[in-house]
């Protein structure tokens, strides 16, 4: 199939290139950018006028249910949840049941993804058998299975000397490791921003330093050990401080946010809602602001989905029983866009925070249009306007802060090796 994208806005953040320019592609590539190839007649001209032509989107974190909580979404209904939302390349934690700590249940999953032809899945493997925190998975089957990094979820280590072997043994053979900063102890049994609004409602709460203390844990750590750490889903302003002192002083570490959390405040539970019942919780309004002020400057290196569909059933419970997590694929896209108009950030720095960034943590050829690579190219309609509801959504979970709200920002055209895997109108 060969597809001439004509008249649409270029950007290409990891090329720096944003002009008006075409696309042609051929047998899933990009053969050229601008004129076209000689003797070159294409298949399909899409009309790309008004649109923005970039690269497919690449999250860091979405949660596809399968295997084992298929009855919360299915990977056919999140694949397409992918797809609709512009994102090309996604990873997958490893909270499946059972978690991915076997290399045939991470071939399953690439399989599985492969065989409907949509986005690209990139399994994070776990970093501990059974996700305990007690034994080493064998990581390098794991990584030969198709694993791009190693993780723990949310599951807290047995004890230090655990994780101090774990990241000794990855920091040997080069495996990036992908940590969640937070003390279990001091988060335990709480459900929202140990805060004001905490203390008003009632309900138990997460210190900021139950980040903070195992963040530091483990940047002296992985200081030790030489290990590359990302640290994922960081939610406060001293939390990034620490990211950026260690990266001033040459660390390998990288972080991303969860994009809800560049917008949100602790403010927006409001009466109990329970789709704000998130992990990490909503915070502060200072944080929140440092969150879209380091995620602005390049502390925080990606923005991510942190797509977790959830049923129904366990998000009407009272607040503090709700299930925690929220459905992002979707909003990832306009999301981020309201931050780079909020935050006066370029188009070409923001789209960079959802492509190239995150495709250079995961350690992947993506997130950039090259003639000669693959055509996983996402346009957009920047001024189109939409309504968050459950009908709107692909992904079979409903549950977003953002329900009844409007957004700016549509995808029209999703490519994916140079076929046309979502279009709409």
């Amino acid at each position: 199939m060969k597809i001439h994208i004509k008249g649409g806005r270029l950007i290409d953040p990891k090329s720096g290139v944003d002009a008006r320019k075409d696309v042609y592609i051929a047998a899933g590539r990009i053969v050229a950018i601008g004129n076209p190839p000689n003797g070159y007649t294409a298949n399909r001209v899409i009309d790309a006028a008004g649109l923005v032509v970039c690269p497919g989107l690449v999250d860091l974190a979405a949660r596809l249910r399968e295997p084992g909580f298929e009855y919360l979404a299915t990977l056919e209904s999140e694949m397409e949840a992918a797809i609709a939302g512009g994102v090309t390349s996604l990873a997958c934690p490893p909270d499946t049941d059972p978690p991915l700590d076997e290399p045939g249940l991470v071939e399953m999953l690439k399989y599985r993804a492969q065989s409907l032809n949509q986005a690209r899945v990139y399994p994070v493997g776990a970093l501990t058998q059974g996700l305990k925190g007690e034994r080493l998975t064998e990581m390098a089957e794991l990584v030969d299975a198709g694993c791009v990094a190693f993780s723990q979820a949310d599951a807290p280590f047995a004890d230090n000397q655990i994780f101090y072997h774990a990241l000794q043994y990855a920091a040997t053979f080069g495996f990036p490791v992908w940590l969640r900063p937070q003390d279990s102890a001091l988060a335990r049994h709480g459900v929202a921003h140990d805060g004001p609004v905490a203390t008003r409602c009632g309900l138990p709460g997460i210190p900021v330093c139950a980040e903070t203390v195992a963040l530091s844990t483990m940047l002296i750590l992985a200081r030790q050990t030489g290990a590359r750490v990302h640290f994922a889903r960081l939610s406060s302003a001293e939390g990034v401080e620490m990211v950026r002192s260690a990266k001033r002083d040459g660390l390998p570490v990288t972080c991303d946010i969860a994009i809800h959390h560049a917008h949100l405040t602790e403010m927006d539970i409001g009466y109990f809602d329970s789709n704000c019942r998130l992990d990490p919780p909503l915070r502060s309004q200072r944080d929140r602001d440092a969150l879209r002020a380091a995620l602005a400057d390049g502390t925080v290196d990606a923005a991510c989905s942190d797509h977790t569909p959830v049923d129904d059933d366990v998000k009407q419970l009272p607040f503090a029983e709700a299930e925690a997590g929220a459905t992002g694929l979707e909003l990832l896209l306009p999301l981020t866009l309201k931050w780079a108009e909020e935050s006066g950030t370029a188009l070409s720095a923001a789209l960079a925070r959802i492509t190239s960034q995150p495709a250079r943590v995961l350690g992947i050829d993506a997130g950039h249009l090259t003639p000669g690579h693959a055509a996983d190219i996402c346009l957009f309609d920047p001024e189109r306007h939409w309504r968050v509801a459950p009908d709107s959504l692909k992904s079979q979970g409903k549950n977003t802060p953002y329900n009844g709200l409007e957004v700016k920002g549509r995808v029209r055209y999703t490519l994916v090796d140079g076929q046309v895997v979502y279009e709409t109108k």
